[in-house]
């Protein structure tokens, strides 16, 4: 890593870990009685051994021109190990939450494997460990192939991507020390959430630097979903975070928002996070990887540029179909709903786009896993926004909602779009970017593929029909007009879908375990003697293929 920055490179990252450390003492100091103090040690200790290593190896030599020359993919290839890491960490927190539903005498009695600082752990952990490194590392790559540029400088990346694990990390031990700030999606305390933003403008800026120095004059569509992803988030996390601390000296903070302005925003944040996270930021891998493997160019620009436009302005008005039936103000209610059923025009529009564009190489779906799973996402991409829009009309919300099937809803997205995109991406670059001839074990990525279909089909289908059955029974009436059937009665009737989901998930896991050990064998093979001519900066503006 210190070895690709320029002594000037190496001076800023002493500055920036040494402030970092200094930081994380002054926490540590501040917060001795409280989490903070904890979180500060924590940090404090990591500022001071990265300070140490820049220091050892200050007396390196310069990187070589012809290194220069080179794309920078070193955050790369470390966010695509970090990837996998934090997948594994967040599926295996949720095959154990998810068991524990099943069966709640599993918590031994032990806080930390409780169920409340274990969901939150299991959330942030695939959504924001696994999906965000995945987001950052494959934005990296896409964006210096579509430019023909080497990001502007080596320190800013590494400081987003391992600025963004820390961010994860003091989430992560947070939410198992039980701190957070109560909202529907547990958020981290208020310290972490200013350490994201100053990460995310870092982010946003090496986009805008890079793009300003590009050697293509057109900006490929995948840039645009990367950008939306990236600006919008910003706003979200600012604005859904906005509290008070009880004191610098203290983890503990209060929102701004309170009673339906506070679920207003919350839901505002939490359908929008879907949107831009976990909706552009992976559309825009989808429009650089599948094409670029099936070898073949994308059905059509026009349609992913409006498909861009639509998703962009309709998502912003959706999260307000979280909230029918509650205090919110019927109008408010109605907009969200009719902005999620027309929102599954540009969605449609890009999952047909995808499938169009494998229109003659569907041979290749059949012969190639990895290929296998890029078309797959886009199926259940295509599946998970039909059931979004169609679940946001307040007569089906009315039957959904609170139930198992919005369960049900949310894992079709995440494993069946987000899990089986990152997947796909992963395995197309990762010889490529660690030099190496080919994968590991091609069978072992057809093994990941079906334990990956499979778990996520008897997730789904477990889910839906337990969604489906808890709603019908909580809005039965017998004939003088009580419910027919009581809360425990239902949650009953919901155990063998419960046994079924942890099955579900676990199958989901050991492919992420198997994908896991293939990257590792594959990095232990022998390197290429020569590095491929695609690695390096074309010398002729020639577009990439998949543009």
């Amino acid at each position: 890593m210190v070895a690709d920055l320029t002594r000037d490179e190496r001076q800023w990252a002493l500055i920036i870990l040494g402030s970092l450390a200094a930081i994380g003492l002054a926490m540590a100091v501040a917060g001795r009685a409280d989490l903070l103090g904890v979180h500060g040690w924590l940090v404090f200790a990591l500022g001071l051994a990265g300070f140490f290593a820049v220091i050892r190896q200050l007396d390196r030599p310069e990187p070589s021109a012809e290194r220069l020359s080179e794309y920078y993919d070193a955050p790369t290839r470390v966010g695509l190990i970090l990837t996998l890491i934090w997948g594994v960490i967040g599926m295996g927190a949720g095959f154990w939450v998810a068991a524990l539903l099943a069966w709640p005498d599993l918590t031994f009695d032990v806080a930390w494997l409780s169920f409340g600082r274990l969901r939150p752990v299991h959330t942030s952990g695939v959504i924001f460990g696994f999906g965000g490194n995945a987001l950052i590392a494959t934005s990296f790559h896409v964006l210096q192939r579509t430019t023909r540029a080497r990001l502007p400088d080596a320190i800013s990346p590494w400081f987003v991507l391992l600025g963004y694990n820390l961010f994860c990390l003091v989430a992560a031990s947070g939410y198992l020390m039980g701190l957070t700030q109560s909202k529907e999606y547990a958020e981290p305390e208020w310290y972490a959430d200013i350490w994201l933003v100053i990460v995310w403008v870092v982010y946003f800026a090496i986009y805008m630097r890079t793009l300003a120095r590009r050697k293509e004059p057109h900006i490929y569509v995948a840039n645009w979903y990367y950008m939306a992803f990236i600006l919008v988030v910003a706003i979200l996390h600012i604005v859904n975070n906005l509290s008070v601390p009880v004191s610098l000296g203290a983890a503990k903070s209060y929102s701004l928002f309170s009673g339906v302005q506070d679920a207003m925003t919350q839901w505002w944040y939490g359908h929008n996070a879907v949107a831009f996270f976990l909706t552009a930021g992976f559309l825009g891998m989808m429009y650089y990887y599948l094409p670029k493997r099936a070898n073949r160019p994308i059905y059509s620009y026009r349609m992913s540029i409006i498909s861009f436009w639509g998703i962009t302005f309709m998502y912003m008005w959706a999260g307000s179909h979280h909230l029918h039936y509650t205090a919110l103000p019927h109008w408010v209610q109605t907009l969200g709903m009719a902005f999620s059923v027309v929102l599954l025009v540009p969605s449609w529009a890009s999952a047909g786009n995808a499938l169009l564009t494998l229109n003659g190489a569907w041979h290749k779906v059949r012969d190639d896993a990895v290929l296998r799973f890029m078309a797959l996402a886009a199926i259940f991409y295509g599946i998970t926004t039909f059931e979004g829009s169609f679940m946001a009309i307040r007569a089906v919300n009315s039957l959904s909602h609170y139930t198992d099937w919005t369960v049900g809803h949310v894992h079709a997205g995440a494993l069946g779009w987000v899990a089986m995109i990152s997947f796909g991406a992963l395995y197309s670059i990762v010889p490529a970017m660690f030099k190496r001839e080919r994968i590991y074990s091609h069978k072992l990525v057809e093994v990941h593929f079906w334990l990956a279909l499979a778990g996520t089909v008897v997730y789904v289908f477990a889910m839906w029909n337990s969604g489906v059955i808890q709603g019908l029974m909580w809005r039965t009436y017998d004939e003088s007009g009580t419910l027919s059937y009581s809360f425990i009665e239902s949650l009953v009737a919901m155990h063998p879908y419960y046994i079924a989901r942890a099955f579900g998930g676990l199958l989901f896991l050991l492919g992420a375990v198997v994908a896991l050990y293939n990257v590792v064998m594959t990095i232990r093979m022998p390197a290429l003697g020569v590095v491929e001519q695609s690695h390096d900066l074309p010398a002729e503006p020639a577009l990439q293929a998949g543009e």
